[in-house]
């Protein structure tokens, strides 16, 4: 395929992404390429490098559900959750990447928070910001995301330093990461085998850029 089409097929991929499930709501946002900075795949490739991450569909139980929600001390907007899972040649956990589609101000953002297999954050990217640019936070805000867990401490002001002139994007940030970590709490728990917790999701055999419409958006994981 020539170079330009595959271009043109990446940035359509992260619109269709915002325009698909919104994992913090049911809203849905077609974005222009201008407002893309990542694909799925550069993402992936950031926090994972030539690992494979595959695409899996989990359908959280009632009590998955209910206890995801204790975690966040919230509702979650759907018990869908379609995270990407990255595993060792040996089948072992390395880490499990979770898009979350949100609205900053009025308008939204997609931001992959990357979980490693104790529970911890290796990585948060932004992916597409439809805002106006001056509210994108730099790369020094997001770095303050790695090594941590889920605690009290993971709060806007508390771990994860504000920053003047753009703190909706900064809570929606720290908001968004908090919906990952207790979905990644709940469905890959450390203590948890590598069989056992595979069970728990369908592989999703379909390009990790094609977009599923009339799903029910989810509150941290699945977007895309």
């Amino acid at each position: 395929m020539r170079p330009h089409l595959n271009l043109a097929l990446a940035l359509a991929a992260v619109a269709a992404l915002l325009a698909g499930p919104a994992p913090a709501g049911g809203d849905r946002l077609h974005a222009p390429p201008s407002e893309v900075l990542l694909t799925v795949d550069e993402a992936l490739e950031l926090v994972f490098g030539e690992t494979p991450a595959v695409k899996r569909t989990h359908y959280l139980t009632e009590e998955q559900r209910a206890a995801v929600e204790d975690l966040l001390g919230e509702e979650l907007e759907s018990a869908v959750a379609r995270p990407y899972v990255a595993r060792d040649e040996d089948g072992a956990l390395i880490g499990v990447a979770w898009f979350d589609t949100h609205r900053v101000r009025t308008k939204r953002e997609t931001v992959m928070t990357a979980i490693d297999a104790d529970g911890e954050v290796l990585r948060v990217e932004v992916l597409a910001f439809a805002e106006p640019k001056r509210y994108l936070l730099k790369d020094a805000f997001y770095a303050q995301f790695d090594g941590e867990a889920l605690d009290d401490d993971l709060v806007l002001d508390g771990d994860i330093r504000g920053v003047s002139g753009a703190t909706l994007t900064a809570r929606a940030t720290v908001e968004a990461a908090r919906r990952a970590l207790a979905l990644h709490a709940v469905l890959f728990p450390p203590s948890v085998e590598v069989e056992e917790e595979g069970d728990e999701g369908q592989d999703d055999d379909r390009d990790r850029d094609e977009v599923e419409d009339g799903d029910e958006g989810d509150a941290a994981a699945p977007v895309r």
